[in-house]
């Protein structure tokens, strides 16, 4: 025989005010716990969203970015004359030569300084990223000193909204266009012509190759292709997996840095539980002895106890998600730590963070009741009736 739900329900209406005063605790941590899961969660999708699954990225062997990457023109060559590189209606090759530079510019507010990416691209990089598309303005017109920022760099950098001017590699660029990336990692880079950006930064190699795959199930021949080439010394990624990678580091020490600190804080709200508990067995002494003369079992006592433990940390952990579901309308900037550049990413609740946060809820709720509970479980009759 069990107790019934709606009695349990009914002894946490009644303490409404330690019920409130514990469900928050509980909430926090898992506000906290939930906020750094989304955090990592909104990371990981903004750059791996930022690569597309048929594009291939070629860099030099062993480097971990762009940025760090050399491709002379002969190299570049070599690998455009492969077979397995998709063609456009014109019969030209979709294949993207880039020059990608770190440079340091103002923040629009603090003017403190940051790291900004700048991408040399061809209009083959341009079509090869239809996730990108002007909101104000237009393109960047090839061999001239024209670029396009970002929306996250035109919002947060001076000299990059639409109209400006800003000066790098000792010349003055004009900004004649806004792109949104659909949140990926672009919206955190500037654009401008391939050539033009080798010339200006005087670079005699590209940095990457990006190109389209006729067909995406030979991909890994054709990787084993450059891999194998000893001309080339380059490797292939798919462009998803490639901006995958550029994540890994930052994300895994949010992550790591997030629970731990929840871990830490979720000690005081097992703590709190716990007392709230114990002050509910020791108010209900004789309500317990009672239950055990009508015949419920001690399972069925410790499993009351215990339901009501987990009731309250449903309840938390539901309060924790709705707060921390909040966080979703705010972008914000950090530097990533493998490539060393300014990124704007979103927090992102996605249905793992939501079952994640609640299980952690639970979890705090059995810890923080089984010990109460048990002790409601071995109360001997006579001598919860006698205490009371």
């Amino acid at each position: 025989m069990t107790i019934p739900f709606s009695y349990i329900l009914r002894n946490l209406v009644t303490r409404k005010l330690t019920t409130l005063l514990t469900a928050a605790g509980m909430a926090l941590v898992v506000y906290v716990f939930a906020t750094v899961l989304m955090l990592a969660a909104g990371l990981e999708q903004t750059l791996v969203g930022t690569g597309q699954d048929d594009n291939v990225v070629v860099i030099r062997r062993a480097s971990q970015t762009e940025v760090q990457s050399s491709i002379d023109r002969a190299q570049a060559a070599a690998v455009e004359s492969l077979p397995d590189i998709a063609t456009s209606e014109d019969g030209q090759k979709l294949m993207s030569r880039e020059t990608v530079v770190l440079i340091n510019l103002p923040k629009r507010d603090s003017a403190k300084p940051s790291n900004v990416v700048i991408r040399g691209v061809t209009p083959s990089g341009i079509a090869l990223r239809p996730q990108v598309r002007m909101v104000e303005g237009r393109m960047a017109r090839p061999g001239t000193a024209e670029i396009v920022t970002g929306r996250s760099i035109a919002n947060g950098f001076r000299g990059a909204g639409m109209g400006e001017t800003m000066r790098f590699a000792s010349r003055d660029w004009t900004v004649v266009g806004i792109f949104d990336a659909g949140r990926t990692g672009f919206d955190s880079e500037i654009w401008g012509d391939a050539e033009q950006m080798m010339q200006s930064f005087r670079r005699l190699a590209f940095s990457s190759l990006l190109f389209r795959l006729a067909d995406s199930d030979r991909f890994e021949a054709l990787k084993s292709q450059i891999e194998s080439d000893p001309r080339l010394t380059l490797e292939a990624k798919r462009e998803r997996a490639f901006y995958a990678e550029q994540s890994a580091t930052l994300s895994r020490f949010i992550r790591y840095l997030g629970t731990g600190i929840s871990v830490i804080f979720s000690i005081g709200a097992i703590i709190g539980a716990m007392i709230t508990m114990y002050a509910s067995v020791a108010s209900r002494t004789a309500e317990i002895g009672t239950l055990r003369a009508l015949g419920f079992s001690r399972g069925a006592i410790l499993a009351a106890f215990l339901h009501e433990s987990l009731l309250l940390g449903l309840i938390g952990g539901s309060i924790g998600l709705l707060a921390a579901s909040f966080m979703q309308a705010l972008t914000i900037s950090t530097v990533n730590f493998q490539t060393f550049a300014e990124l704007a990413f979103s927090f992102t609740l996605t249905p793992r963070i939501v079952a994640y946060s609640l299980a952690f809820a639970l979890a705090m709720g059995f810890v923080g009741g089984f010990l109460p509970a048990a002790r409601a479980a071995r109360m001997k009759i006579v001598d919860a009736l006698r205490a009371a």
